[in-house]
């Protein structure tokens, strides 16, 4: 793993999961089966050319550094991208530079592919490597073991431990040699070094046993490493292949998905998931969307509704239209962003990536000092120095360190994205259980964003029924929450509405017209005061209900306020349940609104937020969120819109209700794929599970090396210990870390 590093043009890199490279029989990675065919093709730039070029062979860190040492030498070489679930390599190169960038990636033994428009996916796919070497050589090592202990001839035990090490070994010495070649001392070239000298020491049947050993290592961690390999690619299984299309002539045909156009009338039948994301056209049902947003309970659907690719048709079958290709669905964007998030290195990962290129280096010139210093100056067995310097070169393999941090991290954003929370990086996964403020906007978040009428109250000798009629037609015209909400129940009640004439909005104030000759006003409470129509009796029960939370807005005629209708947006219940939640972390709240402060305050007062701010404008919701991070880290709530400069600014942005939003999925940091505030305090419980997972894997694998370290330098310690060791600890960070996919 030495020599693996943090790149300035590796923010885009995807999935880097640490492991020995496997290039060995049977544990060829199949995380390529699963690549979309709409992968990138060569495109110009400003600069050069943006080539992406498949290598089947490059599945981990051991292959991604020896190519961007190689490439890094190359000064028509201007930028690259590792893709390594994908294994795509994108590089941005001069114009007439390809030829000397597949050049260099074919030194290091590798077959790259430059990727074209329309290559189906499948072809990625590489062919399985045959089991019988590996099996050849596992007998050929016990057999050399048993002429040992059985006394037999030395020269057969040399023969049997020369099989095993030629049946599985090739592909390390030659991957070794390679690295060895470019200044590299990945796991490859330290294990070609030790079983070399093992057999120049003629330790045959250690030799043949350590690289037996250290093949059906690679081959466990390879099928580990596969389940948070394909913890995200595994969502991509969510959408069925084929939907059921409506053809020219009216009739319905099982059509591949991929080929689905936009605007197509597709049938789904009670049971089946849905293939595309669209808008129901005919037809009700229950549909279960819990594969993308955690709900426990299906939602209702009818004619008008938004349906999501691979979500489930719980009950009654119904026609949709489709409203996004499939490589544009809701669930492809989460998956392409969670692909993207596994590329952003969290900074316990970036440590340990440092860590390990100084420490392999380090282990190595040890194990050089003990071969030699020992023998040289203390008058040491030289056999036995060399042989404890090399159980010392298979101790510095800083595999299990390595692999710890991305396996865990990569669990940690599949668990998430499971439950319907989008994290789009390792960063913020590891940043979350740090959050001291919460910042949250009012309307849907806190609040359904769906005002209701809550009281009518006539102030004049009127009519009811003509008030509420007259309230009605004046509201009907308009497309504000406020003045929907008094039509709403007028229609829910059965008013009738009048025609309006001379019709007219007033920003920031209401409406007015003409209606059977004589002209009429809705409007808030500034309204009324420009109309002079205030009373001292009034302004106490405007008081009175807004600090309930309530908005007013009244009908004014040509001399007087004939009624007004108290409107009231209705506070979540999971709203109550999450700020308690919260509380119980230690996560202090705040809500920031454009309501007045009344109204902020009697929210902030039902749910429990600590604090409340009305007349905020989004300038000073960047403010608050500001002062706020003087205290610690910040979170803002908000729908990734109007809340852009607070979600910009705080160390956390959380979007709201961002299934099929485009914009909440691409520009928030977390992405709440319904509006259950609830899924905030999992995140958090997430992000502090995942830490001290982290430090669990850094403390096993450090551990495990240095108590083999002390046995070897106390002479106790020998070279197929040393792979167990190595072995046991990347076993056992890569089990702790898959755990989070569990919970």
């Amino acid at each position: 793993m030495a020599g693996c590093c943090d790149h300035p043009h590796d923010k885009k890199s995807t999935h880097e999961v640490h492991h020995h490279g496997h290039d060995h029989p049977g544990a060829s990675c199949d995380s390529a089966s699963t690549v979309r065919a709409d992968l990138p093709v060569p495109e110009p730039m400003v600069d050069g050319m943006r080539t992406p070029i498949r290598i089947l062979q490059m599945d981990c860190p051991t292959e991604e550094a020896l190519i961007r040492q190689a490439l890094g030498r190359l000064p028509s070489v201007k930028g690259m991208e590792f893709n390594l679930m994908q294994r795509v390599l994108t590089v941005v190169h001069a114009p007439d530079a390809l030829d000397t960038v597949l050049q260099a990636v074919r030194s290091l033994g590798f077959q790259p592919e430059v990727l074209t428009a329309g290559r189906p996916a499948e072809q990625a796919v590489e062919p399985p490597k045959p089991w019988w070497p590996l099996a050849l050589a596992g007998a050929a090592a016990v057999s050399a073991e048993a002429v040992g202990w059985l006394g037999l001839p030395e020269w057969l035990a040399a023969a049997l431990a020369l099989l095993a090490v030629v049946s599985c070994g090739l592909t390390t010495y030659r991957k070794g040699w390679v690295a060895l070649r470019h200044g590299n001392l990945n796991i490859n070239a330290l294990m070609s070094i030790a079983v070399t000298g093992a057999l120049l020491l003629r330790q045959w049947p250690e030799a043949a046993m350590v690289m037996v050993l250290f093949t059906v290592a690679e081959l466990i961690e390879a099928k580990s490493l596969d389940r948070a390999r394909h913890a995200i690619s595994s969502l991509m299984k969510l959408a069925p292949e084929t939907a059921t299309v409506q053809q020219a002539d009216g009739t319905w045909r099982d059509t591949v998905a991929a080929e689905v156009t936009v605007g197509s009338l597709v049938r789904v039948k009670p049971g089946e998931r849905i293939g595309l994301d669209g808008t129901i056209f005919q037809g009700r049902s229950a549909v279960n969307q819990a594969p993308i947003t955690g709900e426990s309970l299906p939602v209702d659907k009818a004619p008008g509704d938004a349906v999501f690719a691979g979500t489930i048709n719980a009950s009654g079958a119904f026609d949709y239209r489709v409203t996004a290709a499939a490589s544009n669905t809701t669930l492809a964007r989460i998956i392409h962003a969670v692909e993207e998030a596994q590329g952003a290195k969290a900074p316990t990962q970036r440590f340990v990536d440092q860590f390990a290129r100084v420490y392999t280096p380090i282990v190595f010139a040890t194990a050089l000092l003990v071969a030699v210093v020992p023998p040289l100056l203390l008058n040491g067995n030289w056999h036995d120095w060399i042989y404890k310097a090399l159980v010392l070169l298979v101790i510095a393999c800083p595999c299990a360190l390595v692999i710890s941090t991305p396996v865990t991290i990569v669990s940690g954003l599949a668990a998430a994205a499971r439950r319907g929370i989008l994290i789009k990086g390792g960063v913020y996964l590891e940043e979350g259980r740090k959050l001291v403020w919460l910042a949250l906007d009012k309307t849907g978040t806190v609040t359904h964003g769906k005002p209701v009428q809550t009281e009518f109250e006539l102030r004049a000798e009127a009519d009811t029924a003509l008030c509420r009629r007259l309230a009605a037609s004046l509201a009907g015209r308009s497309d504000h929450p406020v003045s929907r909400a008094v039509a709403q129940a007028a229609d829910r009640d059965g008013v009738t509405r009048e025609s309006v004439e001379a019709f007219e909005a007033l920003p920031g104030r209401g409406v007015r017209g003409v209606i059977g000759g004589k002209a009429y006003s809705l409007g808030n409470h500034r309204l009324v005061h420009e109309l002079d129509r205030c009373s001292p009796e009034l302004e106490v029960r405007l008081d009175t209900l807004e600090r309930q939370g309530k908005t007013v807005v009244m009908l004014v005629d040509d001399r007087q306020v004939l009624a007004l209708f108290a409107v009231a947006d209705t506070v979540k219940d999971s709203s109550r349940a999450a700020i308690a939640e919260l509380h119980q972390l230690g996560v202090k709240t705040v809500m920031l609104t454009g309501d007045n402060p009344h109204t902020a305050q009697a929210i902030a007062g039902q749910v429990g937020i600590d604090q409340s701010r009305g007349n905020q404008l989004p300038e000073d919701k960047l403010k608050a969120v500001e002062a706020f991070a003087t205290e610690g880290p910040v979170g803002m709530v908000g729908d990734g819109i109007n809340d852009a400069p607070a979600l910009a600014r705080a160390d956390i942005g959380f979007a709201m209700g961002a299934m099929g939003t485009d914009t909440a999925i691409e520009t928030a940091d977390v992405a709440l794929m319904d509006d259950d505030l609830r899924k905030i305090p999992v995140f958090i419980r997430l992000s502090r599970t995942t830490h001290a997972v982290l430090v669990q894997n850094i403390v096993l694998a450090l551990g495990i090396k240095a108590v083999f370290l002390v046995l070897t330098l106390m002479g106790l310690g020998s070279m197929w210990m040393a792979v167990f060791a190595d072995v046991g600890a990347s076993l056992l960070v890569v089990g702790n870390g898959l755990r989070l996919l569990r919970k």
